[in-house]
């Protein structure tokens, strides 16, 4: 196909259908008044009136009732529905016990590891440990274990063996098929094999786990829940459907236009992609490809003896449905059995905002696109401006100041493909990259008109925007930057141009440098013109997947000429399914077809001591670093760049004591210091 109209013609993709979300009859009929917080002990199910649950969640996570929090999302959506929910938060999994507490749910588990993978959350990317955690009450680390969906599912099977088990949550989503796994070095099955639980529902499941819910309670088995979207379950591929193979993606999808009925693409099995790395690449490829609600087929995969199915994504929420998902009944607060501790995430989040779901970007680094989807699904300004009133009456300890008004990105509100068309039948895995679709609408009139009310909320003095920035949209719209610079930034803003070589760029879908340059010329000339002395944090990703040492010294040298100095930087940390991960796994990009003998390879610093040195170029500055760098730069060739000039990167001298940043020479003041920049903000060295 030579155009996306001309895709959209031949697919002639159809109108998406989903059955409204508040539209079922409710399990039973709806009390008076929602519970003060869905009960997390059999005293506060007696004081509900309640002698037994029909869902009980279990999550690694603290329960705070907050629509931030996907437990609290997922449990009062199930309250509306008529159904009687309680919560296990950060049980004790050494034993079943924990996972009675409530009793035996009536209908069904739910299980989660919270709003982070656990791996994630309790790993760094070069696989130490962490000792604290967000999102459990005091900071505290290792509340959850490894692994946390599959240890949890298989204590909550231990503890009634005949109750369904519904897996959901990022953790699950980005591993419901075969996936490398980072921290073993190896090739996972689907984590509904290890778990051994019914179904795992991904993406935001709010559409399938309403449905999930209903057809359990009215006798469904949950191998009936195949036509489920957004589902991955074990079964039989139905002998009317069309079997394509992933061998040749172009080919499968010639099948697939010659089929006249339904059709399921087989992805290599796990036997293949554990001992294939193009196997492995191919089926990424495709899985990725395979991702828009308007066009996607479903999948499936051999397990062994078993295929698992993976049904097409959910369809997203209508503008109407993402606001009454928010502005259910929360008590927004944790649990009082916390007893006021202190939980960070909460704590980060109270006076912040959620304006929409999704990202069309398509960063390859990055699980957005693989759990929440590339369609835009946006609240109404009604519904923001309601809940900022909430918090405003609600929250205690808020000053007027709202942290942060936004979502995966700050500046994608109500953006959409021009033509509904088009978007059904689109394959592209990114609207941005290598440049902006001419069918995307790149308007921030919308967002603009938000933030001009927000700001008129009675008791509201300060609306910040802490999200990330997409600057190479923001760039469309002047009159963004100079609204978001004007009232919207607190002395600095945080964007992401993750490095500044075409090789890692392209590999990422990043734009190049030039689109951060144009970007920083705006916004200092709208700082300027607002009177203001703001700064931009630009983030960068060390040791990605087509990153060169020749590209991070590069990329070092532009830090020094631009007088930054990064205090904390990213290493690439490999996520289950996203393609940069495959990229890392396989040493194969599956941006272009994917071929026996024909794939294009990618180079990546798989070992720890190249990834240490790439994380290394970033911190130039710090003496720490000296040794390896000034090794490194005399293996490279470039030993010119050894020594205290002002276009030479580490000094030849190493000084006395352990990591003094003191001893280092000091650059001029006035015009000519030095940029300092941490997570917290940003300070001069001078």
């Amino acid at each position: 196909m030579n155009t996306l109209a001309e895709a959209a013609t031949s697919l002639a993709a159809k109108p998406l259908f989903a059955k409204p979300l508040f539209s079922w009859s409710p399990h039973r009929p709806l009390p008076r008044r929602p519970a003060p917080f869905l009960p997390m002990s059999r005293a506060e199910m007696t004081a509900l009136g309640w002698d037994a649950c029909d869902v009980v969640l279990v999550t690694g996570d603290a329960y705070v009732d907050h629509p931030s929090f996907g437990m609290a999302i997922i449990g009062r959506l199930l309250e509306a529905q008529g159904f009687r929910v309680g919560i296990i938060a950060q049980p004790d999994w050494q034993s079943a016990e924990p996972f009675k507490a409530l009793g035996k749910p009536l209908v069904m588990f739910g299980v989660t590891a919270g709003n982070m993978d656990s791996m994630v959350n309790r790993y760094t990317a070069d696989r130490r440990l962490r000792h604290d955690d967000a999102y459990t009450p005091g900071g505290e680390g290792g509340r959850r274990p490894d692994r946390c969906t599959l240890v949890y599912a298989q204590r909550c099977r231990e503890a009634y063996r005949d109750v369904p088990i519904v897996l959901g949550g990022i953790e699950a989503s980005l591993r419901r098929v075969a996936h490398y796994d980072y921290w073993s070095d190896k090739v996972r099955r689907s984590v509904l094999a290890d778990a051994k639980a019914d179904i795992l529902l991904y993406g935001n499941a709010e559409r399938a786990v309403v449905e999930a819910a209903h057809r359990l309670a009215a006798g469904s088995s949950p191998a009936d829940l195949a036509d489920l979207r957004g589902a991955a379950l074990f079964r039989r591929v139905p002998e009317h459907y069309a079997v394509l193979r992933a061998d040749d993606l172009d080919s499968a999808d010639e099948a697939a236009g010659r089929c006249s009925g339904e059709a399921v693409i087989r992805l290599p099995s796990l036997a293949q992609v554990e001992t294939d790395r193009e196997a492995y690449a191919r089926a990424s490829r495709v899985l990725h490809r395979e991702s828009n609600p308007g066009n996607a087929r479903a999948l499936v995969q051999r397990h062994g003896d078993r295929d698992l199915w993976l049904s097409p994504p959910p369809v997203p929420l209508t503008t109407e449905e993402m606001d009454a998902v928010y502005e259910l009944p929360y008590a927004r607060a944790p649990h009082p059995a916390y007893d006021g501790a202190k939980i960070p995430a909460w704590d980060m989040i109270k006076f912040s905002v959620t304006i929409m779901r999704g990202c069309f970007g398509g960063c390859t680094f990055c699980s957005i696109t693989e759990h929440e989807g590339r369609i835009i699904q946006s609240r109404s300004e009604g519904s923001i401006l309601r809940e900022i009133e909430s918090i405003r009456d609600r929250t205690a300890g808020f000053t007027g100041v709202i942290s942060d008004i936004g979502g995966p990105t700050a500046n994608m509100y109500r953006m959409a493909c021009k033509d509904s068309e088009i978007q059904r039948a689109c394959r592209k895995p990114s609207c941005v990259f290598p440049d902006i679709c001419d069918n995307l609408d790149t308007s921030h009139e919308a967002l603009i008109g938000l933030y001009r009310k927000v700001r008129k909320v009675k008791g509201v003095r300060k609306v910040m925007v802490a999200s990330g920035v997409r600057y190479d949209l923001a760039v469309e719209s002047p009159d963004y930057i100079r609204e978001l610079v004007a009232h919207h930034v607190g002395g600095y803003l945080k964007i992401a141009p993750e490095h500044t070589e075409r090789g890692p760029l392209n590999k990422m879908r990043k734009p190049g440098i030039a689109a951060y340059d144009r970007f920083k010329a705006m916004f200092d000339a709208a700082a300027k013109e607002a009177g203001k002395q703001y700064y931009l944090i630009p983030y960068f990703i060390a040791a990605h997947p087509g990153t060169s040492d020749e590209d991070m010294m590069n990329l070092a040298l532009w830090l020094k000429k631009n007088r930054y100095r990064a205090d904390q930087v990213q290493t690439f940390l490999p996520s289950p399914m996203a393609t940069a991960t495959a990229m890392f796994h396989t040493g194969i990009n599956p941006l272009h077809a994917v071929r026996h003998g024909a794939s294009e390879p990618v180079e990546t610093a798989t070992g720890l001591r190249q990834r240490r040195l790439h994380k290394a170029f970033l911190r130039y500055h710090d003496p720490e670093n000296w040794p390896i760098l000034r090794e490194a730069l005399t293996a490279m060739g470039r030993a010119d760049l050894i020594g205290s000039g002002p276009d030479q990167l580490v000094p030849a001298f190493q000084p006395p004591g352990t990591g003094k940043a003191a001893a280092m020479p000091r650059p001029a003041r006035g015009p000519g210091r030095t940029q300092r920049f941490t997570t917290r903000g940003l300070s001069t060295d001078r």
